[in-house]
């Protein structure tokens, strides 16, 4: 697909099946904002994991049910833009929960697969979904229509059934609704790092009610005591038996709480090769062995803290690892964002505040459409009555804000 835009200059958006394909380099300087999750390393460890497969010629891709096809905007030979699509047969790992939706669609004899996902798959963590070169000027919005065009495109030639942009921006969301997408409202539990700044815990401790901050301090101490260390490990510094233990904690979690392990094996060990300057692993020791690891990716504004796992039951030891740790990462590094993870309203009493996240949806059969949005639109005053009422259960001190 080809246009005329601006001075003459010609815009091509094309789409390619695999990370392989991508110009790693030209992708990874789009505009990406804090997160990694879009970043070529991190799709690379997905792919080469078979945590998603590239979509095939007949469109339909492997086991994994993520079937790739990347949208590439290029200007006079030049990539501007993309967006990560994904043509799925069912609805896990999104963590925008639509099997509802899935199940009205078959009451009425309709077929809600497959259908055409915008995200990063198998991460509940908001980021841009459409990639656009910084530089761009007047020449953002066309090539922003011409991609969202693409995606409309890819949906109606796969006979996809709906598009979702889950945990796109809120800009994302507003500009989409105006092209015809419903949004959908949902929330997350984050840290954010207080204006002015903590530089350190302590200050964090200082901002809440002497009850709760008597209660971290309590929790701390109590894991500390049960544990030999815990220290930050750098990507690049992983060997293969730290990996092979990120791979064991992640999937005796899924196991051991009834999960679905949406990364393959190799996933952590391709990731310290594809993406090592974002990845950090805590590593918590007792009588000289490894006994418990969270792995957490960082990016130069926010910090984001994933697939904790132990082999020992301590008490407390994954706030302290999955929560504690990661916000005296964030003071340390002055980093304004510590996201730990979908849901959790234990997170709530921990300094992490109730935060809307935000997602875009287009389904094709006009009926369900409007249920659906009739639906989301009732949902969406429910959540935000839910994210005012837990804001006033915090730990932090009357009249303090934590944003």
């Amino acid at each position: 697909m080809s246009s005329t835009i601006g001075q003459a200059t010609t815009l091509v958006v094309r789409g390619v099946p695999s990370v392989a394909d991508l110009p790693a380099a030209a992708w990874d300087a789009l505009d990406h904002g804090p997160s990694p999750f879009l970043k070529s390393g991190f799709l690379r460890a997905l792919e080469e994991s078979g945590s998603i497969d590239p979509i095939s010629a007949k469109g339909r891709g492997k086991r994994s049910g993520w079937n790739s096809v990347y949208l590439l905007a290029e200007l006079d030979g030049r990539l501007v833009g993309a967006v990560p699509a994904f043509i799925k047969p069912h609805s896990y790992g999104e963590y925008i929960f639509d099997w509802g939706w899935a199940n009205a669609a078959a009451r009425a004899g309709l077929d809600y697969y497959p259908k055409l996902v915008v995200a990063a798959p198998a991460t509940p963590a908001t980021g841009k979904r459409i990639l656009l070169a910084p530089d761009l000027g007047p020449l953002a919005g066309p090539i922003r229509e011409a991609l969202i065009g693409a995606v409309r495109s890819v949906a109606e030639d796969t006979s996809c059934s709906s598009i979702h942009w889950l945990f796109c921006t809120q800009d994302e969301q507003r500009h989409l609704e105006q092209l015809g997408f419903f949004p959908r409202a949902s929330y997350q539990f984050h840290w954010h790092n207080a204006e002015p700044r903590y530089h350190s815990f302590d200050d964090f401790l200082a901002a809440l009610s002497s009850r709760k901050r008597k209660q971290l301090k309590k929790e701390r101490a109590r894991a500390k005591a049960a544990i030999e260390g815990l220290r930050w490990i750098p990507g690049k510094e992983l060997d293969q038996r730290a990996l092979d233990d990120l791979d064991r904690f992640y999937r005796q979690t899924t196991d051991n709480h009834g999960g679905r392990d949406y990364l393959r094996p190799r996933f952590f060990h391709v990731l310290a090769e594809s993406l090592p300057e974002a990845m950090q692993m805590v590593e918590v020791t007792r009588e000289g062995k490894r006994i418990a690891g969270a792995l957490f990716l960082e990016s130069e504004q926010a910090l984001y803290g994933r697939y904790w796992g132990t082999d020992v039951h301590v008490d407390l030891l994954h706030f302290e690892t999955a929560y504690y740790a990661g916000i005296e990462r964030a003071i340390d590094k002055q980093l304004p964002l510590f996201e730990a993870g979908a849901q959790g309203e234990h997170k709530l009493l921990r300094g992490f505040a109730p935060s809307p996240t935000y997602s875009a949806h287009w389904l094709r059969h006009p009926g369900l459409s409007a249920a659906i949005e009739d639906h989301t639109r009732r949902e969406a005053a429910a959540v935000a009555t839910e994210i005012a009422e837990l804001a006033k259960l915090g730990p932090y001190k009357t009249g303090t804000t934590e944003d």
